[in-house]
């Protein structure tokens, strides 16, 4: 149905979406909503999670979160400031909270949520919010497409009563 990205030695904004796109792919299958992240550090690759909220049965499922908890574990520091954050789609409130709180230098998302995304596209934007003692870079609009194409089909099919996880990536 989706097919997964092969990237040898990822180099780029569009590598790394598309690492953190077959994360998102492992959530589709496993019936949570496909959202994936990769942190990398340098050209080292970090981190790569998938939203896990449902098989968790916790709300700090997000791939953000977990992803951001094993970046600094590698590191051995909470701070990931030379650190990007690779993200299939715009972090919620909570999640771009965390990427404050974690110090992270960048993150760079695929596709903007004009409900709860909190890095410009619902009106508010943490990663530049003049009270905090932090602020990131933000990038948008990579990998876009085939990003968008997974979460509205993962819903479309949710709306129609089929279970996602019937479907193999």
């Amino acid at each position: 149905m989706f097919a997964r990205y092969s990237v040898e030695f990822p180099s780029g904004d569009e590598d790394w979406m598309k690492l953190a796109y077959n994360a998102a792919l492992d959530a589709f299958s496993t019936n949570e909503v496909p959202v994936g992240a990769v942190i990398v550090k340098g050209n080292q690759l970090l981190a790569t999670t998938c939203n896990d909220v449902r098989g968790s049965g916790s709300v700090l499922g997000h791939c953000e979160l977990t992803a951001i908890r094993k970046a600094a574990s590698i590191i051995g520091d909470w701070r990931l400031s030379d650190c990007t954050l690779y993200v299939t789609k715009e972090p919620c409130p909570m999640c771009a909270g965390a990427c404050v709180m974690s110090r992270i230098g960048r993150v760079v998302f695929a596709v903007g949520d004009i409900k709860m995304g909190c890095l410009g596209s619902c009106g508010c934007d943490l990663s530049a919010h003049a009270g905090f003692n932090h602020s990131f870079q933000c990038s948008s609009g990579v990998l876009e497409p085939p990003c968008r194409e997974l979460l509205q089909k993962f819903f479309r099919l949710r709306r129609s009563g089929e279970n996602p996880f019937t479907y193999v990536c």
